[in-house]
């Protein structure tokens, strides 16, 4: 009894077709350098350029206000604004608007 040849089954009688499919699923899943643990780290190292640019932009913001405090108008203003100092011949009256107001958020 002969058998037909069947010409899907024809590629798998070459041994390295077998062997190279199974090195592409072990590269791609399971290996410790996997398709997947390199798109987790890449999507960490994005994280972490966001992050890199958030804070290059908050150290320019603050090297521009420490220029502005080396001014005495500007520790002035500083000393005025945020500690509410004043000149021993003056009164302050701090005004707070409704929407300023830190509220509860479980009212």
């Amino acid at each position: 009894m002969k058998f037909k040849k069947n010409k899907y089954l024809k590629p798998f009688k070459n041994i390295f077709l077998p062997i190279g499919a199974g090195f592409i699923v072990w590269m791609l899943f399971f290996d410790a350098n996997s398709w997947i643990i390199h798109s987790e780290l890449n999507g960490e190292i994005d994280a972490l350029e966001n992050e890199k640019e958030y804070y290059r932009k908050e150290i320019l913001k603050d090297k521009k206000d420490l220029k502005k405090l080396e001014t005495n108008d500007g520790l002035e203003k500083f000393a005025r604004e945020k500690y509410y100092m004043k000149y021993p011949d003056e009164e302050i009256y701090i005004i707070e608007y409704e929407d300023s107001l830190k509220t509860d958020v479980n009212d």
